[in-house]
């Protein structure tokens, strides 16, 4: 038991020394914050600019891998002319005509006749 004491007596000692030039330190700094020893478990803030790093070089290492320097450009999509939809409109509705007179529907929506009586 007596060097089981000895070590705590030795390490209460230490302890003290280290809050003494901790006190000290302080007092050199201006009375800045105590310095912590254990890690707080906050988030860590990353500059815009940081982040705009790593997002390059992330992007970097993933067209390395894939082989490419920089993503393909997109071809642009063909639009369709006043004349062209016309056409397509037209055998769009011819399509649709046969349907309905296949299945006996009659005329097809929009081109029904009602009957008065």
């Amino acid at each position: 038991m007596d060097t089981s004491l000895k070590t705590l007596e030795e390490a209460l000692v230490i302890r003290r020394q280290i809050d003494s030039l901790k006190k000290r330190l302080s007092a050199i700094l201006g009375g800045a914050a105590p310095i912590r020893t254990s890690p707080t478990r906050g988030r860590r803030y990353v500059s815009p600019a940081t982040r705009a790093r790593r997002s390059a070089a992330a992007k970097g290492r993933w067209a390395k891998a894939r082989g490419t320097t920089k993503p393909p450009t997109a071809k642009k999509k063909a639009a369709l002319t006043p004349a062209g939809r016309r056409k397509l409109s037209e055998s769009m509705k011819a399509r649709w005509a046969e349907i309905y007179e296949a299945h006996h529907f009659g005329p097809g929506p929009g081109r029904r006749t009602f009957r008065r009586s």
